[in-house]
């Protein structure tokens, strides 16, 4: 898809991808881009830097995802793009309190939930739309130091997996992305934690990393090009790539990094 005149939304589009997102999409000539946020005043300033619209969304609320999308629809014009972008991150294990576990469950599995349940028959009644959802590489390997994240992630690649599947031949296209560590509030303060064994990319490579793959129609984007060969020795021999991840959860332990 050309992102050229089309209606873009993205949420958590305060700071970092999300930002850089819109950025991106201004740039490649974007008929009008809203910046949803929980953080209202961040939300207006990324509108404000490219002649967007600025919206305060929490994405964990059915209802504030669904009158995003109403009001957007009703005062600009059909959904062309819906990035799916919130998310957060939370360490730990199992001990996890359960309130927290289903805070990022809402917000980072339930918010595309939301997105696609809501928007997928407008677009579907008008020939097809793009969605763009923001997973993690822990969603294709896993995460070290954070069971909450690595499960939500898993489950939001494979959100997206079935609406690809399942939507495609209503002219639904879908992009995941998945990249490992990126400069961004989340990643503040762990920039030598696991995930940036690879590198620590800053949001606009992302984002450039997004619209390829926009415009390509393709289904994952992998800024850090080594998690495919990861995956490959994943698939390849599950029980040896279980073995390598005992070995990096090893090593960020004894660091204390995570």
């Amino acid at each position: 898809m050309d992102i050229k005149n089309r209606i873009v939304v993205i949420t958590g589009a305060a700071s970092g991808i999300g930002r850089a997102l819109a950025h991106r999409f201004a740039q490649a000539g974007a008929k009008h881009v809203i910046c949803a946020d929980i953080d209202k005043e961040g939300a207006e300033r990324t509108a404000g830097e490219v002649g967007g619209t600025g919206r305060k969304v929490n994405v964990a609320s059915e209802d504030e995802v669904k009158a995003l999308i109403e009001e957007t629809e009703s005062q600009v014009g059909p959904i062309d793009l819906f990035c799916s972008n919130a998310g957060i991150l939370m360490r730990g294990g199992a001990e996890v309190p359960n309130e927290d576990w289903q805070r990022i469950w809402e917000i980072n599995v339930m918010a595309h939930i939301y997105a696609a349940r809501h928007l997928i028959p407008r677009m579907t009644a008008r020939g097809g739309g793009y969605l763009l959802n923001t997973a993690s590489a822990a969603g294709l390997l896993s995460q070290v130091g954070s069971a909450p994240y690595a499960v939500t992630k898993h489950a939001a690649v494979a959100m997206a997996e079935w609406l690809a599947l399942t939507h495609g031949d209503d002219g639904i296209k879908v992009s995941v992305l998945c990249p490992q560590a990126v400069r961004t509030e989340m990643t503040r303060g762990h920039e030598d934690g696991v995930a940036s064994i690879n590198g620590m990319l800053d949001p606009e490579p992302v984002a450039e990393a997004c619209l390829e793959a926009i415009r390509e129609e393709t289904f994952l984007v992998l800024p850090h090009p080594e998690v495919l060969d990861y995956m490959r020795r994943k698939t390849e021999n599950y029980d040896r790539w279980i073995g390598g991840m005992r070995k990096l959860n090893r090593r960020f332990n004894q660091t204390g990094s995570e």
